[in-house]
């Protein structure tokens, strides 16, 4: 990731857990053919390592388990994100040199890949995973809903994975390198907007991650 100190986020790991509760990630590996890129949901636990750890499962048939990936990894968050007009700004009026701009909210987190094929393992993952994106529903699922030895079957289709990450890096490029004045016409531009995806990075550009 280019990393520029305007827009660093001191503590990407809250960041990487509230994108991960939100998005799917992408992960990045790289084999025998090449690099190959998966989306997929993840979760991230922070007390697993000096970073914290990545976990996760994939489709048995990914090149990450044909071609048997390993070596260093990335994973990508990517939140809140939109084009910004030069249009929105009062410096245009002022003196008209303004270009456009793109403003997301993203986390880089990297390290070596490990693969898991114990269904325990699997079980565990899948349970927190499900147990994550079920909260707060009005009759939230579970994998214990599903009868044990069809929950078994899908397990065979599946392998785990886990970065125990050595790189964690956040960027929230959302207009701090503009004046107040032309944040303002950011936020007032993005919010007139009929688009909800604008108005949540609205919100971001409102109240910047640490």
């Amino acid at each position: 990731m280019y990393e520029v100190e305007a827009f660093a986020v001191g503590e990407p790991g809250p960041l990487l857990a509230g994108l991960l509760g939100q998005v799917a990630a992408t992960l990045v590996t790289t084999g025998p053919s090449g690099l190959t890129s998966t989306v997929l949901p993840l979760l991230y636990d922070a007390e697993a390592g000096p970073l914290g750890t990545l976990l996760g499962h994939v489709a048995r048939g990914n090149p990450i388990v044909r071609e048997h990936h390993d070596g260093p990894a990335l994973v990508v968050a990517t939140g809140a994100a939109g084009y910004v007009s030069p249009s929105w700004y009062p410096a245009k009026a002022e003196h008209g040199k303004v270009v456009p701009t793109w403003d997301y909210v993203t986390v880089d987190a990297g390290g070596p890949l490990v693969l898991h094929d114990d269904a325990a393992w699997l079980l565990d993952v899948v349970t927190r995973l499900t147990d994550r994106h079920e909260a707060g529903r009005p009759a939230p699922w579970a994998v214990t809903d599903a009868p044990e030895a069809y929950v078994a079957a899908m397990l065979r289709g599946i392998v785990g994975i886990e970065l125990r990450l050595d790189r964690l890096v956040g960027k929230a490029k959302l207009s701090q390198n503009r004046s107040d004045a032309d944040r303002a016409g950011v936020l007032a531009g993005l919010r007139a907007e009929g688009d909800p995806v604008a108005h949540l990075l609205a919100t971001a550009v409102a109240r910047p991650p640490a």
